[in-house]
């Protein structure tokens, strides 16, 4: 006969918020030695259903052989907390979570069985879902990487990706947007190109992402300046009173399998081109966008890094585009070095501000980047004549209606506040004369990283040279900034291990 107060535990445990970090994937610390897992069957790395009382989720388990969890205890990690909208001792069920049936399409993508519509969206379907533990993603992703997509696959992934998320319909026959495939530190163009385009009549209803390896994102950045996290209603209303909004698209659910994917993708250092378009795409359609100019920086330390595999992606992103009713134009754009003087949250934040007001330090080559960017959407838009793009971007800028727009958009945002500043600040000097003959961009992103950035808005680095400039000992090329001695000592400690991380040589070859 079984004993009455062990049946009771058996059916629940009670919550703990564990405070540890699993970035996306919900993790949940149970006793190996408990009454549920005794009961269950449960193993580490088991998938599990968590129930409440209002929310379940599935998780991956973890298991405790110590004391740091009673008997009656079940640990939740942050992202399992958030989902399961937990509160401290409530009480959660436990089962056993059905298979992942979509795992068979992935077997058979590995061995070279080509996705299909149907097993592409039941693919997706789960990991939107949670369905997917981080070692099934990872085996996804990797059978994915490469060139393994062909034009089909890559079109069914997209279609897939847009229908298990929100999707935008602004009522407009055109829709603008932009994208940067990325690579180059500092690249904040897209504030300064909604500005514009705003200004010029146009909507522009653009979502950013955080950053996930980088030193920041356009969302990281913006928060320095005004909210991000909008809801649907509030970027409705913000794009509605001023044509244009920069919010962050985990906030209204675009994609959400992409978020997820990239992830993966990112700690696998696995590059997919059919996934990187599929992400793009996919995230463009359910902004509500119809017409998306993308910039394809080109250079050694960029994320391409050849003119011939820039035009592949090119073809690509035109090509899955078209098959969903979007008009995709690409541009081409120097990928050789860092962008504009700050890298890092706050310190692009300022930069942008800089060139929209039309200050003499604004960076000219970020300057530069914007205004051709904005100039070929008031061309795809019909704001501007054919090849008077670029000269009205700049108008838009010299004349103040840009910086107007930018601080009504900010406004209708949540309020337009002042970027912060570090704490602490190192100045790395040329140490000898010569010309400035390469930067590596990778580098110089770890080294922003190193200094804090972007969890510390304010760490980061100020660029203060360029290819080409003649520089003595005592030149000033970047300046570290950061929030915490300790942080300014790792990155002082990593740019020692990587002098190369720009080269002075006495005569360019």
């Amino acid at each position: 006969m079984s004993n009455p107060e062990e049946s009771q535990h058996v059916n629940f445990l009670n919550l703990r918020r564990m405070g540890i970090d699993t970035h996306q994937e919900p993790v949940i610390y149970m006793r190996q030695d408990c009454y549920v897992c005794r009961a269950e069957g449960f193993e580490a790395h088991s998938r599990i259903n968590v129930c409440t009382g209002s929310h379940s989720i599935i998780a991956t388990v973890n298991m405790v052989t110590t004391d740091i969890l009673s008997h009656q205890e079940v640990g939740l990690s942050e992202s399992a907390w958030r989902l399961l909208e937990a509160s401290e001792g409530e009480k959660a069920t436990f089962s056993h979570a059905k298979p992942a049936e979509s795992m068979t399409y992935v077997r058979g993508k590995i061995y070279g069985t080509p996705l299909s519509p149907r097993s592409a969206t039941d693919i997706i379907n789960d990991i939107a879902n949670g369905n997917y533990s981080d070692i099934q993603l990872a085996s996804f992703v990797t059978s994915c990487a490469g060139n393994r997509l062909n034009t089909n696959e890559i079109i069914s992934l997209t279609k897939a990706m847009v229908a298990c998320g929100s999707q935008l319909d602004w009522g407009r026959e055109q829709v603008m947007d932009k994208h940067c495939v990325g690579g180059l530190p500092g690249n904040r163009t897209t504030p300064i190109v909604v500005a514009i385009v705003a200004a010029s009549g146009l909507i522009m209803p653009k979502t950013s992402s955080r950053a996930i390896t980088s030193p920041a994102g356009t969302a990281d950045t913006m928060e320095t300046l005004t909210p991000v996290n909008l809801s649907l209603e509030t970027m409705r209303s913000v794009v509605e009173k001023e044509g244009g909004c920069i919010a962050w698209g985990g906030s209204v659910s675009l994609s959400p399998a992409d978020d997820i994917l990239i992830r993966i993708e990112k700690a696998l250092d696995l590059d997919s081109e059919g996934q990187l378009v599929a992400s793009v795409i996919s995230k463009k359609i359910a902004a509500g966008s119809t017409d998306v100019l993308i910039d394809i920086p080109i250079g050694a330390t960029a994320k391409v890094r050849s003119m011939n595999y820039g035009r592949k992606l090119a073809k690509q992103l035109v090509k899955t585009g078209e098959a969903l009713g979007i008009r995709v134009n690409i541009l081409f754009s120097d990928g050789s070095q860092p962008v504009g003087h700050g890298i890092g949250p706050a310190l692009e934040a300022r930069d942008i501000i800089h060139v929209l007001k039309n200050h003499h330090h604004g960076p000219q080559d970020l300057r530069d980047r914007a205004t051709t960017i904005a100039g070929e959407i008031l061309e795809m838009g019909h704001a501007a004549p054919k090849g008077e793009g670029k000269r009205l971007a700049e108008h838009k800028i010299t004349s103040g209606e840009a910086w107007t727009k930018f601080q009504a958009i900010c406004e209708a945002q949540g309020g337009l506040k002042e970027p912060p500043r570090a704490a602490h600040t190192h100045c790395i000097r040329a140490g000898r004369a010569g010309i400035i003959c390469y930067i590596n961009n990778r580098v110089i992103a770890k080294l922003a990283k190193l200094a804090g950035a972007p969890a510390a808005p304010a760490a980061g680095l100020d660029f203060h040279v360029k290819l080409g400039d003649k520089v003595d000992p005592e030149t000033p090329l970047f300046t570290i900034h950061s929030d915490a001695p300790g942080e300014l000592q790792y990155a002082i400690n990593f740019l020692e291990d990587h002098p190369n991380a720009v080269s002075i040589e006495e005569e360019c070859i």
